[in-house]
């Protein structure tokens, strides 16, 4: 017995007039309006989310413009297939037609698997269609992304969603109208769908067949038919990246609460605890520094509580140092102060040790002046002497400019008088 396509399937678009959301790639004169329409001949990489009429589109391309159209996966499809659908495709030039190359998921494919692609690319004997939800990049290589126009998709908005479910529930190739969707559940199911076109009618779909013919789905359905909504995030991909960059910038924005956002959408989709400690670690140095002295021992004794228990406890120690970090005063004077020196090191700054700081715990070295003259502080009642520390030519240089905020208001006034006095200045 055959077995009906899912929804999500069904509801594909035949055109590019049912074709929600994307409105500027399918603008008049797009790139992508274009080529679906045949005037392009640029093949093209669709980089976007799930869900958001990426492989939707690739059909489109081919059969709005009568090309042939061949299908790779990355995850099946290794450079026997490639070269396979490749020589078809130079067969069927010959004969005049063109053939659509689609693959989905292309970073996926290995190098040496996009390397096969590039001469039928260039010599457009194929027009490749490639799909992928990772930055192409990081993903695609080089070559490739030289020979391709790189089109960005974006997340369905929460209209267009509304849009494709409701086209859903009456379209005859959908539900047909053999049940209504309440308002509430209608509104369930955009939020629950993140942008997600695919996901959305799934969800629909699941709680469609729980209904009674001529019923109706409601929030309590979606939520008896969904266990919870996924969490879009990819830890090997580019998506990674985004959310651990959105994490450490909101932290040092002093956005608490976009943080634990962050956080909490690393933590639901798995990512390693450790990696999300290391990133805190690293921030209080570099963000938050002398500003709160306790944030580097905070992020550290996180780091060292998530490797002692493990998870789940540890995610509460994370959350803990997120929001330490997070509403700590914010300082990134010591970052900015080693940049400093190691830049005068590389310009050929280095200058000669001062004689009297020079190591005297060996013989002879009293003969060559090394150690001699050194006054040590602790002889002195203030415990800070004037003598001279770095080299000549870097006597007067400052790197550490502590900023006014939390601690380092402190260190400021305190600094100034040790350099006045290191430097023989009055206070």
């Amino acid at each position: 017995m055959a077995t009906t396509p899912p929804l999500a399937v069904r509801m594909r678009p035949t055109g590019l007039d049912e074709v929600v959301g994307q409105q500027h790639l399918l603008a008049p004169g797009a790139p992508l309006r274009r080529l679906a329409e045949g005037a392009g001949a640029a093949s093209v990489i669709l980089y976007g989310p799930p869900g958001t009429g990426k492989t939707t589109l690739a059909l489109l391309i081919s059969h709005t413009t009568g090309r042939r159209f061949e299908a790779l996966s990355a995850l099946t499809a290794g450079v026997k297939e490639v070269r396979s659908v490749i020589e078809e495709a130079r067969r069927a030039a010959v004969e005049g037609r063109q053939t659509v190359l689609f693959i989905d998921e292309v970073h996926r494919f290995s190098k040496t698997q996009q390397d096969a692609l590039l001469a039928a690319v260039e010599n457009r004997v194929v027009l490749l269609v490639a799909a992928t939800t990772e930055n192409p990049s990081f993903s695609v290589v080089a070559p490739l992304l030289s020979r391709s126009l790189i089109l960005q998709l974006e997340p369905l908005g929460p209209d267009d969603v509304r849009e494709v479910l409701r086209r859903a529930v009456r379209d005859p190739r959908g539900l047909s109208g053999a049940v209504t969707v309440d308002d509430e559940a209608l509104e369930l199911l955009v939020q629950l769908s993140a942008g997600d076109a695919r996901r959305a009618l799934t969800a629909l779909e699941v709680a469609a067949e729980a209904a009674q013919p001529g019923g109706s789905v409601t929030a309590a359905s979606v939520e008896q038919s969904m266990d919870k909504a996924a969490v879009r995030y990819d830890r090997d991909g580019d998506q990674h990246y985004d959310v651990v960059s959105a994490f450490i910038k909101s932290i040092r924005g002093s956005d608490v609460d976009a943080a634990l956002h962050y956080l909490a959408r690393m933590l639901v989709a798995g990512e390693d605890p450790r990696f999300v400690a290391r990133r805190l670690m690293i921030l209080a140095s570099e963000d938050i520094g002398l500003a709160d002295p306790t944030a580097l021992p905070i992020a550290v004794a996180a780091a060292q509580t998530v490797a002692l228990i493990g998870m789940p406890e540890a995610q509460l120690t994370l959350a803990h140092a997120t929001v330490h970090l997070a509403t700590a005063p914010k300082s990134n004077a010591v970052t900015t102060a080693l940049g400093a020196a190691m830049a005068d090191i590389r310009a050929g700054k280095a200058g000669t040790v001062p004689a009297h700081l020079r190591d005297g715990h060996y013989q002879g070295a009293a003969r060559i002046g090394s150690a001699q003259g050194y006054l040590y502080p602790h002889d002195h009642p203030d415990g800070v002497v004037p003598q001279q520390y770095p080299p000549g030519e870097l006597q007067d240089v400052t790197y550490y400019r502590p900023t006014g905020r939390g601690a380092e208001r402190e260190i400021g006034g305190r600094l100034e008088k040790l350099r006045a006095i290191v430097r023989r200045r009055r206070p």
